[in-house]
């Protein structure tokens, strides 16, 4: 096994190890001081309820509902960010009067929206998606706008120079350094948009695990509301994770194995590189040596 092998076997045990430790202080506490299952069930109780619900196919249903919820949002508040973060980084006056309408829709607490959508969209699907949405976009638009902000202005000189054309620009650069930056927007996002799909059914719905969290809340039934938590715990893992390998696999660039902070940076070099001949990169160089000794001349 290679060394990073080694670490994330280290890493993976230490985490096991703790979530052990956890477990089995929770359930000796429990029987210690007698801890009443209404308030605060012991694992043991959690389990059974888990199992029994997974059986007969009641928490399935619900995180089929709440997957839908989830992922159509997602999807659609990713791509509602990441389109604005383009047409506001190419387009000055489009930031000058859109930005501060995102900032300020940005700043309502999103439990205030919740109920407006209610009365707009229905108790249907579309009123959690539409939460969803608003709750998505934000964090796509920022990590998207600041990794194309954050592009080396040198290759960008030097691509306007020999290619001219805006599209080519950002294709060969500005979008390899915005890259990094979006997934680690989308990253985030994927757990706000279970978080949004929850507090949604909260508000209203016939189904999904937020609905069923707070019908055993109704019920006094701890144990199902743990057990609900832990498939929504469980589902936000695993989104997470595979968002992040989705990243990991697409944007290369921005992972080093090795933790070489300089990597991310040189990597969209590749791409700019990859617009211009061997003979024009030389020209580039020798034109910005003589403007320098024209420069230190004047001086």
């Amino acid at each position: 096994m290679s060394v990073p092998g080694y670490r994330k076997a280290a890493r993976f045990g230490a985490w096991l190890l703790s979530a052990i430790l956890l477990v089995c202080f929770w359930q000796w506490y429990t029987r210690k001081f007698e801890v009443s299952p209404a308030i605060f069930p012991s694992p043991l109780e959690v389990w059974k309820s888990l199992w029994a619900n997974l059986t007969d196919g009641t928490f399935l249903k619900d995180l089929v509902v709440t997957l839908r919820e989830v992922m159509i949002g997602f999807l659609g508040g990713s791509f509602v960010g990441f389109f604005l973060a383009l047409v506001i980084s190419e387009f000055r006056p489009v930031r000058t009067i859109v930005y501060p309408y995102v900032i300020g829709l940005q700043s309502v607490p999103k439990t205030a929206l919740a109920p407006m959508f209610l009365i707009w969209f229905g108790f249907g699907i579309e009123s959690k998606v539409a939460l969803v949405v608003s709750t998505v976009f934000f964090p796509v638009l920022i990590n998207t706008l600041s990794g194309i902000e954050r592009t080396d202005p040198d290759q960008l000189e030097m691509l306007r120079a020999y290619c001219g054309r805006r599209w080519r620009v950002f294709l060969r650069v500005k979008l390899p350094s915005a890259l990094p930056a979006l997934f680690a927007g989308l990253e985030l996002a994927i757990v706000l948009a279970i978080i949004a799909a929850v507090v949604s059914e909260f508000l209203g719905a016939v189904g999904g695990l937020g609905y069923r969290i707070l019908t055993y809340n109704t019920d006094l039934d701890m144990a199902g509301e743990f057990a609900a938590l832990a498939v929504l715990s469980l589902t936000g893992f695993v989104l997470h994770g595979i968002v992040r390998l989705v990243g990991q696999r697409l944007v290369f660039w921005g992972h080093h194995p090795d933790g070489d902070p300089d990597f991310l940076h040189e990597a969209p070099n590749r791409f700019a590189r990859a617009a211009f001949s061997k003979e024009s990169r030389i020209k580039f160089a020798n034109a910005k040596k003589l403007d320098r000794k024209s420069g230190a001349r004047g001086a």
